[in-house]
């Protein structure tokens, strides 16, 4: 009985272990120390990279229907 268990648990190892190696590894992102800087939308307050946002003045917005509606009124 101890013959036939240690069998079964040198065959799951080995099985583990096949399959661990044999799989590939996921790639590993590289910071590429290019950040981009991120704004706060003025109607929504959703933050974004300012590549992507709309500048009026100051402020920013992150689609044009909130840079026609304007900033957001404070006493929601």
């Amino acid at each position: 009985m101890i013959r036939l268990i240690f069998w079964i648990a040198l065959v799951a190892i080995a099985i583990w272990a096949w399959r661990r190696f044999k799989s590939p590894k996921p790639p590993v992102p590289r910071a590429s120390g290019t950040t981009l800087p991120m704004v706060r939308c003025a109607q929504c307050g959703v933050h974004l990279p300012s590549e992507r946002a709309l500048a009026n003045g100051s402020q920013w917005y992150c689609s044009r229907a909130h840079l026609e509606q304007g900033p957001a009124q404070l006493d929601r």
